[in-house]
This record gives C-alpha cells, structure tokens and sequence, in this order.
C-alpha cells in the first residue's frame, strides 16, 4: 500500500517541506559523490548515528544526530522518504505554522534517534535516513486529520482510504517487524525503533505545538464526509453539503485546525 496523495488541502504554501525535500535531495548528491571518494567506512560510519559511540561518547557524537537525518541508504530509501513528506508534511506545517513545524521535525528526529539507541546503545550499525523525523509528521496526521482521504497504490489500484487506515497501517508494520516481537530479521535492517520512537513523539508533542493556534471552522474541506461516505469507516453521512458532517456547530473532531 503506496501512499499517492492526500486530499486536503492547505491555506498556506509548505515552503519548510519544499525545504527539507530539498535539503536532502541536496544532501545525497554530496553524500553520492563522497561515498565514491572517500567510501562508506568514512562517509556512512563517520556521519550516521552508530548507537555503540553515541552511547559511549554522548557530546562527541551528538552531530551525527543530525547529519543522519539527512543521509540515505540509496535512491529509493530517499524517494520513500520524500513521498511520505511530500504528503503529510504540507498540513502539518500548515496547521502549526512554518517555525514550529521547523522545531517540531528536529525534535521527532531527535527522539527516534534516542529510540534506537536506549533500545539497542550496544548496536555497532550506522542509522541514516529521515524517516524517524517523517514518521513524527506522520503522527502528528494522524491526530490532526484521522479521517482526511488518502489514495493509495494497492495491487494496481488506486482507492481511496482515510488517514487513519493508512497511517495506522504503517505504525502497525513497524510494530509487528520490530525485534521485541522476534521479528529481527523481518526487520531488514529497518531502524524500526526509530520509526516508532518518531511517531509517538509526533502523537505526544502536536496538541502542544497547537498551543495559540488559531481553530478554523471545516467548511472548505470535510474528508470522506464530501464523498458520500454512507457511514463507511464510521463516518456519518454528511446533513448538507456545506456543514461538517458532524452534529453540532463548529470544525470536525479531525480536522480542526485547517
């Protein structure tokens, strides 16, 4: 199941997603080029997070908590990276604002690396990737726009399914794959870890990053309520076409802050 696009749209263009896309579009060009100078011994060891040296040298090693964030194990792992952000982190920086959403991405993947390594200090393997950061964004959806309609890419397919399902689906794969549960080697090298560490981060932290924020009514955009959901996945059938779907004034229960 291939996340395509999400329909719900923004009020703001996501100029920090378009820079974070960049940044690390940017950072595995010179990460591509050093690999063949320099080889993975010094570029991949020396700038991904090895949870056997943070553990032993904390402030020696707090840097690579950062460049890690921004390396990637090859073109796909990038692009899978990219497309989940691409997605989900427009509504996210569009819900908390552009300098939150700045803070609220270096603390999901700060977290996701502290994840990884209190569950494994003794691992001598390098983690690079985003997605610990992304899967906070993730999170963060999830809470905000449970029911906000997904498409996705399913056996040659494209449907459409709620946030929920899609997002919930992924944070269960990490679960099931992840060692605790015996899956090691499931896992494929996967920083699985990471990736649940970064979205219960993202699940704790957004209602404070929502602290001040202004809460619009739903009238523009109210999820699978629009698309005659005839009470599938638990929606309500909409009353009219321009109310919330739900009973009572106001935003809808997951798209309060558009």
């Amino acid at each position: 199941m291939i996340p395509i696009r999400d329909d719900n749209p923004t009020r703001t263009r996501p100029y920090v997603t378009y820079a974070l896309i960049g940044l690390n579009i940017l950072a595995f060009l010179f990460e591509t080029a050093a690999l063949r100078i320099h080889g993975d011994a010094y570029v991949i060891s020396g700038y991904g997070l090895v949870p056997s040296r943070i553990a032993a040298d904390p402030t020696g090693e707090l840097f690579t908590v950062i460049t890690s964030m921004f390396m990637h194990g090859g073109f796909m792992h990038l692009a899978s990276n990219m497309l989940f952000l691409w997605i989900f982190g427009d509504n996210v920086e569009d819900a908390i604002g552009r300098v939150r959403y700045i803070v609220f991405y270096l603390l999901c993947g700060l977290c996701a690396a502290a994840a990884q390594v209190l569950t494994d200090p003794g691992s001598p393997a390098a983690m690079i990737g985003a997605s610990g950061a992304i899967a906070g964004v993730l999170g963060a959806y999830l809470v905000l726009y449970p029911r906000a309609p997904v498409t996705v890419f399913v056996f040659f397919f494209l449907i459409q399914l709620p946030a929920w399902v899609v997002i919930g689906g992924w944070f269960a794969l990490q679960v099931w794959t992840s060692p605790a549960l015996g899956m090691k080697e499931t896992s494929g090298g996967v920083a699985v870890y990471a990736h649940i560490g970064g979205f219960l981060a993202g699940v704790l932290a957004i209602r404070a990053a929502m602290v001040g924020r202004e809460r619009l009514q739903a009238s523009r955009f109210a999820g699978f309520r629009n698309f005659g959901s005839r009470n599938r996945y638990g929606l309500p059938t909409p009353p009219n076409a321009g109310g919330s779907g739900l009973p009572g004034p106001g935003p809808g229960r997951w798209d309060s802050w558009r």
